[in-house]
């Protein structure tokens, strides 16, 4: 056996390092959560070679004493706990204290800081975890960290990072959720001597918002609010027509801290079902508040991850919260049809003419520019690169396509509005044409009908009101071992839907009974799809969402497209569906409806101009 010994300093530091110094964004991050709890009000990072070589933060937050710099950078010094029973109720970003010390531990660190008491400021070097220089400096107050050649003296830590460019990214990304966390707090980030970001730390979230994710997103924002006995929460969440493929875009910070909650996420995600496709994820900025007695934040190394109390309580009113907010909107689609761009002329031809114009491109950006600030819905103090971000996707519109924005002005389904539809036809024998006041409807007999389907489907489950008609003979089915399985994990769903099902022998079941409503279904075909999904129905995370995904089998049953339905069939459709709380998506999220104005339609025709 191995002799057992003691690690020297110089070991134990480097491993400490490690725990918390991944990469060069581990130390942007501790850095500037430094400052914030240093009571900073404006906060600069600047990086060189995506922080590899140069990382720079300067803050003008209290400074740290002359007395007590060089403690700063032992391990385990903080001033942010004294006890074991502080962690409880700790409130501050950073607590552990190592950051300093395993930052110093594998980087050239030159610290520069006064407090605003002293007439002078110190100068403090350390390489390696050894000091280098300490002097009396002339300084503003606050505190500036340089972090030189990232890994110096672990070369097989540095293989292991990715490019400039990857690294700087992850920077970026992380100052944006710090920017978004603290609305408070002036963010400035200088990439390469280059400003990508800054916010003015107005206390406005909204105008963050705009910095990061630009016009777009700004404008689909949906306010939100709310206080019960788990938590209180502000913020915004998106429209679903700004839904992205990731789920990057839902930011959610929790005692002013960023983190990554599997329940908040799934709360959050099963609230916007059925208004989002499926692989689609809704953007959000969440600021929580919990009390301390309610989490246990010290889970993490780099505090990422938090545990709660009273979890069941946290998904149903966040869930409630969020689904409320979503059904109090109407979500119709406006079309507007694209202009095609003009031919763009190659090189050649353009010299046969004598010459080279400036390009179309080029002038039809200016004059987007010129239409983004003079009608803009939201414009912010401090205009940054968000505006040159939301041009150029109005220019590579594909011609000739349909280019769609969002109406939610909540008059397609008043009660007035109903008795004043007036269906003009059928296009394509697949959608229908309502014109009402000055715009023109247009609804997918498809989509609707599923839609209606499962919200019937759904109330029956709920309402229980489900009928058996019994089969005779009964139908026989030989089901394989995870059918029988899944056949035993959703056994009681299938009762409530109106299903009879005995053992018949062996593997073999009898169906001596279905529901009485499955609206022309084939009951052999739904049964086998309902076992084949019981993986996905087991991971329901509350009762309702199970029935939810069972009442989405109903959607087999819809009409389809290229199916002409009689005028009276079309109303009847069409009025149980405005009936509907959310009619505006079917179940797996595709629009239902889509409108254009008789303003688009009358310039096409040159009746405006």
């Amino acid at each position: 056996m191995a002799e057992i010994a003691l690690l020297d300093q110089d070991t134990i530091d480097k491993i400490a390092a490690g725990e918390v110094v991944e990469r060069p964004s581990s130390v942007v991050k501790e850095l500037v959560e430094n400052s914030i709890d240093a009571g900073a009000t404006a906060v600069t990072v600047e990086i060189k070679e995506g922080g590899i070589s140069f990382i720079r933060i300067t803050d003008n937050g209290c400074g740290i004493p002359k007395g007590q710099v060089s403690i700063a950078f032992l391990r385990h010094s903080t001033s942010k706990i004294k006890s074991v029973e502080d962690l409880i109720n700790v409130s501050s970003l950073g607590f552990r204290g190592e950051a300093l010390s395993s930052i110093a531990a594998v980087a050239q660190v030159e610290l520069i800081t006064k407090t605003i008491p002293d007439l002078t400021g110190v100068r403090y070097v350390i390489e390696g975890s050894l000091e280098k220089e300490k002097e009396e400096i002339g300084a503003p107050d606050g505190t500036t960290i340089l972090v030189r050649n990232l890994f110096f003296n672990t070369p097989a830590r540095r293989k292991f990072l990715k490019s400039p460019q990857t690294e700087a990214g992850y920077i970026s990304a992380l100052v944006e959720r710090l920017a978004l966390s603290r609305p408070d707090v002036s963010f400035k980030l200088i990439v390469n001597n280059q400003t990508k970001l800054y916010t003015s730390g107005n206390c406005n979230a909204k105008d963050v918002i705009y910095q990061i994710y630009g016009r777009e997103m700004t404008a689909a924002l949906i306010p939100l609010e709310e206080k019960n006995e788990c938590f209180s929460v502000t913020g915004f969440i998106g429209k679903p027509a700004v839904s992205r493929g990731n789920r990057n875009f839902e930011n959610y910070f929790i005692n002013q801290r960023y983190v990554k909650s599997p329940l908040i996420a799934r709360s959050l995600e099963d609230a916007y079902k059925s208004f989002l496709m499926q692989h689609q994820y809704p953007f959000c900025v969440l600021y929580f508040t919990f009390a301390g007695e309610q989490l246990d934040v010290n889970v993490h190394p780099a505090k990422m991850e938090l545990r709660f109390h009273a979890q069941e309580e946290i998904y149903n009113k966040l869930y409630e919260c969020i689904r409320g907010l979503l059904m109090g909107q109407e979500h119709i689609k406006t079309a507007i049809l694209e202009t095609p761009a003009p031919k763009k002329e190659t090189a050649p031809e353009i010299k046969q003419k004598g010459g080279f114009p400036e390009p179309f491109e080029k002038k039809r950006l200016e004059q987007l520019k010129a239409e983004v600030q003079k009608d803009s819905a939201y414009e912010p103090k401090y205009p940054g690169k968000a505006l040159e971000n939301s041009v150029p996707m109005a220019l590579t519109a594909k011609p000739g396509y349909v280019q769609e924005e969002l109406s939610y002005e909540g008059k397609f389904l008043s009660e007035l509005a109903k008795s004043q539809h007036k269906i003009i036809g059928q296009l394509f024998d697949t959608y229908w044409m309502v014109e009402y006041g000055e715009k023109l409807f247009i609804i997918d007999q498809h989509a609707a009908h599923e839609k209606v389907l499962y919200e019937k489907t759904l109330r029956s489950l709920k309402e229980k009101d489900f009928t058996t008609q019994l089969m005779s003979p009964p139908m026989i089915l030989s089901l394989d071992t995870q059918e029988e399985q899944a056949l035993t994990v959703l056994g009681q769903h299938l009762k409530m839907l109106g299903f009879e099902i005995e053992p018949f022998g062996g593997r073999e079941y009898a169906v001596c009974g279905v529901p009485g409503n499955l609206f022309g279904l084939d009951a052999r075909q739904v049964l086998l799809e309902i076992l084949d999904s019981h993986e996905e129905i087991k991971k329901a995370s509350t009762p309702e969402l199970a029935l939810e995904k069972i009442a989405s089998m109903s959607c087999k049953a819809a009409v389809k497209g290229n199916h002409a339905l009689k005028p009276e069939e079309a109303e009847l459709l069409i009025t149980e569906l405005l009936e509907l709380d959310n009619p505006y998506f079917c179940p797996h999220g595709r629009p239902t409806i889509i409108s254009m104005g008789k303003y688009e339609i009358e310039k096409k025709f040159k009746r405006i101009v």
